[in-house]
């Protein structure tokens, strides 16, 4: 975890499906694969209080309060809602206090080992944010700062403040322009972790969709622009190169989607989501996969620089990237 954090697993687990954006729940599933990641040493859980509005936090909080000594856990503030349930970002220095002592409470543990900051506001001096942060360390709530979706130049600032452990990034085969140049470049100088979500594409390198139509109902990629019909015809051709190399290789494309990032330096660390057990142990066998160059080179050629259609979210999301 960065020059500043501890070792952790390779593939680590994203824990947002479970309680939103991705079809119906399954709670007790999802536990028993909390569990299951946990006898695996799968050792990285990552969380929100905006997933199921708390909801997911108090899930991964059943859990994680029985082992806690076998964890290490990511949750993150500045997604809120207004009265009328209107969605904006907060990143204000009084609520990442606020923010951090619920869920503290939720999650019924003393201390969060990573708290991020979930979304920039650019009105909100990053020097007041970090500065918050700081004094939750020096007060025991929380052990290392990080932060997602901002930029290059926000890193150097918010570092100068406090040392950052880590930066939350989309990052896949499908998403490499968000991390790969300057920002990627900025993490190893000053010793920063990226953390990569949604690793295999939120399911698309998978190779399991091959239209919308697939999708389960309530499916937040039912509104993603990459997973219209027009966009899925383009990706779904990159998907089965990536698919054709896999086989070659003798592993899943969404294993050979991993094994690409864990290439990418030990500082990378993917955290797919899935509340389902098959899925986790695919996916944390991907951590025993070691790519060739050769293969790499494969995998990287096979979705070119600019080749997948679609924005990675809808455009009022889009607006709070990269601050």
């Amino acid at each position: 975890m960065g020059a500043l954090g501890p070792d952790v697993s390779a593939i680590g687990l994203g824990c947002m499906g479970m309680s939103a954006a991705y079809g119906e729940r399954d709670d007790p599933g999802s536990i028993q694969t909390l569990e299951r990641a946990l006898d695996l040493g799968v050792d990285h859980l990552d969380t929100a209080d905006m997933y199921g509005f708390g909801d997911n936090e108090e899930l991964v909080g059943s859990v994680v309060r029985r082992r806690r000594d076998e964890v290490f856990l990511a949750t993150k503030f500045a997604n809120r809602r207004d009265a009328d349930g209107k969605p904006f970002v907060d990143s204000s220095g009084a609520w990442a206090r606020e923010a951090c002592d619920a869920s503290l409470s939720r999650l019924g543990i003393d201390t969060i080992d990573l708290y991020y900051m979930h979304r920039r506001d650019p009105a909100t001096p990053i020097e007041e944010t970090v500065g918050a942060l700081a004094e939750l360390v020096t007060a025991g709530k929380i052990r290392h700062i990080g932060l997602s979706e901002i930029n290059a130049a926000t890193l150097r600032t918010a570092y100068a403040v406090h040392p950052i452990t880590a930066v939350q990034l989309e990052y896949s085969l499908f998403e490499r322009d968000t991390v790969e140049g300057e920002m990627l470049a900025t993490c190893r100088e000053l010793g920063v972790a990226v953390v990569a979500y949604s690793p295999v594409g939120r399911g698309l390198l998978t190779g399991t969709f091959t239209s919308r139509s697939d999708l389960p109902a309530g499916d937040f990629r039912g509104v993603a622009p990459r997973f219209s019909d027009e966009n899925m015809t383009v990706n779904q051709k990159l998907v089965e190169q990536v698919s054709a190399v896999a086989a070659e290789i003798g592993c899943t494309p969404a294993q050979a989607a991993l094994a690409w990032l864990l290439a990418q330096g030990d500082d990378i660390l993917p955290i797919p989501g899935t509340k389902r057990v098959t899925y986790l142990e695919e996916n944390a066998a991907a951590a025993d996969i070691a790519l060739t160059p050769a293969q790499v080179e494969a995998l990287t050629a096979a979705v070119p620089s600019g080749a997948v259609a679609g924005e990675r979210y809808p455009a009022a999301s889009m607006r709070h990237l990269g601050h």
